[in-house]
């Protein structure tokens, strides 16, 4: 696919890379209102090297990047909104490429339990809102550009602080501050 752009109508979309091992790294968590392939109505030659993955049910509408181009020449503000996604994208990359290289495994999984977290919500007991992450083990460590072995003792160093509880099919956060806190700097 070279030029494309989508914009997300409702839902959460991950936008990721996958390495020639079959390993995968999120670069992005796309929610609602945002555009997906924006850089490649202005990039020459570009070739998209990720891949997009609805982590809850998504609606996401493809846009013709023709219409998106011609409209942007016409109007000031779609310009402007564009380079203001351009520039969103570019800082967001920046952060990605610093997190993946000076971050722990430890503060990667914090910060994506948290950002998932942030967008699944259900009652849990005593009708206390708990942060549920509906993801397995497997799905966090490649999210996280790590392995699933790794990030199984990052979780039991969690669970063990009292900070999380871990399903078959879930894990919910029970301190969401103290998770927090574990992020470090990010």
């Amino acid at each position: 696919m070279t030029e494309h752009v989508e914009l997300v109508v409702d839902g959460l979309v991950r936008v990721f890379v996958t390495a020639p091992d079959g390993r995968s790294l999120t670069m992005r968590y796309a929610r609602r209102g945002a555009l997906i392939g924006a850089v490649s109505l202005y990039a020459t030659g570009f070739r998209m090297p990720a891949g997009m993955q609805a982590v809850v049910e998504a609606v996401v509408l493809r846009l013709s990047p023709e219409v998106v181009r011609r409209v942007a020449a016409a109007d000031p503000h779609v310009a402007e909104a564009l380079l203001h996604e351009l520039a969103d994208r570019a800082f967001d990359y920046i952060r990605e490429i610093h997190d993946g290289a000076f971050t722990s495994v430890r503060q990667r999984v914090a910060r994506h339990l948290l950002d998932l977290a942030s967008q699944e919500t259900r009652a849990g007991r005593h009708r206390a809102a708990v942060l549920t992450v509906p993801a397995s083990q497997r799905e966090l460590a490649e999210a996280v550009g790590s392995v699933r072995e790794v990030v199984v003792r990052v979780l039991r160093d969690f669970r063990g602080m009292g900070v999380i509880s871990t399903y078959r099919d879930h894990i919910e956060i029970l301190d969401p501050l103290r998770l927090s806190r574990e992020q470090g700097g990010t």
